[in-house]
């Protein structure tokens, strides 16, 4: 009698094989908040959203001294022709994304920038902010 040793990575790598096939989204496209960076400077906060396929009328930004709230309509529809066989896919969905700032900014003074589905914000610190320095007491421990 021969043993043959069962491999359970065989069966997952066929069924992945059998989802590239029929084109099914992997879970990248599922999701529902554009993934954001979030970096500061002495002056500013800058926040970069990545919104690929979006028009920016679809877009609906706020700001508030302390968060940044982004939401919008996502419609995309992606149509490809192989061997006489059309496939197409569409995906639809709103999302929303609120983003608490570190510090507090003068919203009334943002700049935003979107191109190629990057949205870049600059978000000017309140005076307040920028000057804010804080001290650190050193204390010596008892001998």
């Amino acid at each position: 009698m021969t043993i043959i040793r069962y491999n359970p990575w065989k069966e997952l790598n066929a069924i992945q094989r059998l989802l590239e096939e029929t084109r099914v989204p992997f879970e990248r496209d599922f999701v529902k908040v554009p993934a954001a960076e979030l970096t500061q400077t002495p002056n500013a906060v800058h926040l970069k959203l990545e919104l690929p396929g979006m028009d920016a009328k679809d877009l609906d930004i706020q700001v508030t001294e302390n968060t940044v709230s982004i939401s919008g309509d996502r419609k995309s529809e992606t149509k490809t022709e192989d061997k006489g066989i059309t496939r197409t896919e569409f995906h639809y969905g709103k999302f929303q994304r609120v983003i608490p700032l570190p510090v507090k900014v003068q919203n009334t003074n943002v700049t935003a920038e979107y191109k190629d589905g990057i949205l870049n914000l600059t978000l000017p610190k309140k005076e307040e902010e920028k000057n804010k320095v804080v001290k650190v007491n050193l204390e010596q421990p008892a001998a």
